[in-house]
């Protein structure tokens, strides 16, 4: 078995993920447990994939144990807030066919062996974020998502990217890095990205950004005055490079503009601990794993994940 010709991580946006296996993979029949499973199997299907094509030799599912983390509805409250169902577990409006999944997912990936990573009051975002920065320096990092709001972390210098699977899942994902960034939205680094997205906002998380500013302003204010705290000091100062009614709706954010960088920044600082991140040349528990895979018909998803272990 050869090994890896150097170290890799990469970071799972597990609900990223699991939401868009649910959605992209059909009804498959249960077993004797009832529970539906497509989400468990594409899922385990795109680990195994990630597994095969990039050849990671740490990998982490991180989780949402707070999907909406109150320090940041108090910056924002209307973060999130449209994804609220008071009927739903922990209020996230979640189908009624992929909730009894979830539990499904954590339970083989701890038959598999996969850290799975979550903090109290804090997104899988906030881990990623934490996880990366541990780590940037040491090894290359992959982030595996579907979410725009991580590009804030790209960084060449560190071979920090991200699999961005929005568009062509985890086979043909966008390798999101500084030139890619540069080339789509007109920002030369992940951090700049950061302060382009606050300026712009962001509709799927209820964050309202600046009026009147879309990507393209955002980006030329940044590239201008180099980051969103020169382009508030330029509005401050009067820069004459800023007038009309665009400085009349930057001058109304202001209060929106004060705590925007709170909640879009993903968090460094996650109390997660020293964690064996190490991903498992085999299945860790085949015991557990035959159970999960007879009670819910998985055989040919944990096959596929014991394949792609062995193949590194």
């Amino acid at each position: 078995m050869s090994a890896p010709a150097s170290e890799r991580l990469l970071l799972l946006d597990s609900a990223s993920l699991y939401f868009r296996a649910f959605y992209g993979v059909p009804p498959r029949s249960t077993g004797p447990s009832g529970i539906p499973t497509n989400a468990v199997a594409g899922f385990l299907d795109m680990i195994a994939t990630l597994v095969t094509r990039y050849r990671p030799t740490h990998l982490v599912a991180c989780w949402d144990d707070d999907w909406r983390p109150q320090w940041r509805v108090d910056a924002i409250p209307t973060y999130k807030a449209h994804r609220v169902a008071e009927d739903a577990v922990d209020g996230e409006a979640v189908p009624d066919e992929l909730g009894p999944q979830v539990p499904v997912i954590a339970a083989a990936l701890e038959a598999i062996g996969i850290p799975r990573i979550g903090a109290a009051d804090y997104e899988a975002d906030d881990v990623i974020g934490t996880l990366a920065m541990r780590h940037r320096g040491q090894m290359p990092i992959d982030v595996v998502t579907g979410d725009r709001d991580l590009f804030q972390l790209v960084d060449d210098a560190s071979g920090t990217r991200v699999l961005y699977t929005a568009r062509g899942g985890v086979r043909q994902p966008d390798l999101v890095t500084q030139s890619f960034l540069a080339e789509k939205y007109g920002v030369p680094t992940g951090e700049a990205y950061l302060d382009m997205a606050a300026l712009r906002g962001d509709t799927s998380d209820g964050l309202p950004g600046v009026k009147g500013i879309g990507d393209k302003t955002a980006a030329t204010l940044i590239w201008d005055f180099g980051s969103l705290a020169g382009v508030r000091a330029a509005v401050a100062a009067g820069d004459p490079r800023i007038k009309g009614a665009r400085r009349t709706n930057l001058e109304a954010a202001s209060d929106y503009l004060d705590v925007a960088p709170l909640v879009v920044r993903v968090a460094h600082d996650v109390p997660v601990g020293d964690l064996d991140l190490h991903l498992p040349d085999d299945i860790a528990d085949p015991g557990a794993m035959s159970r999960l895979a007879l009670e819910h018909a998985l055989t040919g998803p944990f096959d596929r994940m014991g394949t792609a272990l062995r193949s590194l």
